[in-house]
């Protein structure tokens, strides 16, 4: 596959879906935007691609809670594909606002995460998962506001195909949002994501030292920023690598001297080398 092919999922309120695809394509893909009620009507779209996006923004304005409305909408129309996409080895992406519908659907950190008593009802019923038995989320930051600033990264040791090579990496992606802060169920639940080698990336203090606010805008619990599910395949993050594709777009590239690429790149690029082969 010489070119590999992105689904790019967007709806209303999808605002991020034309930085993305810029990334995906300077990586060497090809990019389809399609809307969630296509995808819904026609969901063997999904296996004419490789890579299945779910780009940032405030899809349907997040006026039930971040990336609810979506989640619900894939949950209840597009579960089977989702699942049959990735177990046939596809890779799956949401950033930002995509993070927060993929932790709601349940794809994130994964499927096994489910309690038994819900797994029984997704056996049962065409609704693929209750919002209650979430075993992660993301809620308000603890600022209480919206934060819109350039955050420091460690990428964590993982198998995900998207951080091959970059463990221990330190990079800067932009945050943009107000309901950021990376949430498990429970304490055993953040353990299995972390013993797991779930855990993609972390907000990184200076020098080494734990993150304070502002190095964690949200609050996040053990200083998440992203993970992925059990095959490392789907990876959800709140930073934005799309916006840090280019190296101008950081605020210090003058000072800093220009790069090839912007410290996001190699997450896309990364992606495309694994769906070619």
């Amino acid at each position: 596959m010489s070119q590999p092919s992105v689904l790019l999922l967007r709806t209303a309120g999808t605002n991020c879906d034309e930085e993305t695809r810029f990334a995906f394509e300077r990586a060497g893909a090809t990019v389809e935007a399609v809307h969630v009620r296509r995808l819904g009507e026609a969901p063997a779209l999904l296996d004419a691609h490789a890579i299945l996006v779910l780009p940032g923004g405030f899809s349907y304005g997040d006026d039930l809670g971040s990336g609810v409305v979506l989640a619900h909408e894939i949950t209840r129309r597009l579960a089977e594909p989702f699942a049959r996409f990735v177990e046939r080895g596809g890779l799956a992406i949401g950033i930002c606002n995509g993070f927060q519908v993929l932790v709601k659907t349940g794809l994130l950190p994964g499927p096994s995460y489910r309690s038994e008593s819900n797994q029984s009802a997704i056996r049962n019923s065409q609704s693929a998962i209750a919002t209650a038995d979430w075993a992660a989320t993301l809620t308000f930051n603890d600022s209480q506001r919206f934060e819109d600033r350039w955050v420091r990264l460690e990428v964590a040791e993982s198998s995900s195909p998207f951080l091959t090579g970059q463990a221990g990496r330190h990079v800067t992606f932009p945050v943009a949002h107000g309901e950021g802060k990376f949430v498990a169920r429970d304490k055993a639940t953040l353990q299995r994501i972390v013993d797991s080698r779930q855990v993609a990336f972390r907000y990184a203090g200076a020098n080494g030292a734990k993150p304070q606010y502002p190095e964690n805008p949200n609050g996040s619990q053990a200083d998440i920023a992203g993970i992925t599910d059990e095959t490392g395949r789907v990876l959800g993050l709140m930073p934005h690598p799309e916006r840090h594709a280019l190296p101008w777009q950081h605020p210090r590239w003058t000072r800093e001297g220009l790069a090839e690429d912007g410290e996001g790149m190699f997450l896309f690029r990364n992606a495309v080398t694994f769906a070619r082969s």
